[in-house]
């Protein structure tokens, strides 16, 4: 079986990073993905896909990356239930990256020559043999 899902697309908002309670750092983000055809009016739809980051990934992504950056994201598409707060039961859909690449440089007021112009994975090596 297998569960991969590879997506390029811009972060539509600041990471959130936080920690549990053992002290694990967790990046959450969400991409905005252009699907591959136009609309009726002419205009390309995008896709919202919430992501997570763990460990030092999340880490990095939390601290080096922005809402706009271009990102290519590799990871598992996960499921996950959750009690609402008004007590009813709730799934979700999020991508469980294993790594990210900063596809593009950071904007001005950004600072160069942090570890996210170069990207970083977690454990999990960006093979440059896609076939695409």
């Amino acid at each position: 079986m297998l569960n991969r899902i590879i997506l390029i697309g811009r972060l539509t908002r600041d990471p959130e990073l936080r920690y549990t309670p053992q002290g694990v750092p967790v990046a959450s983000f969400s991409l905005a993905v252009d699907r591959p055809f136009a609309n009726q009016q002419g205009q390309r739809e995008a896709d919202f896909i919430d992501c997570v980051a763990w460990r030092k990934l999340g880490e990095t992504v939390g601290n080096h990356l922005t809402k706009g950056r271009l990102v290519a994201v590799e990871g598992r598409l996960q499921i996950r239930s959750y009690e609402a707060q008004d007590g009813t039961k709730r799934k979700v859909a999020e991508v469980i990256a294993d790594s990210v690449r900063f596809l593009d440089r950071p904007r001005d007021g950004q600072v160069p020559g942090s570890p996210a112009d170069v990207g970083m994975t977690d454990d999990v090596a960006f093979p440059d043999d896609l076939p695409f």
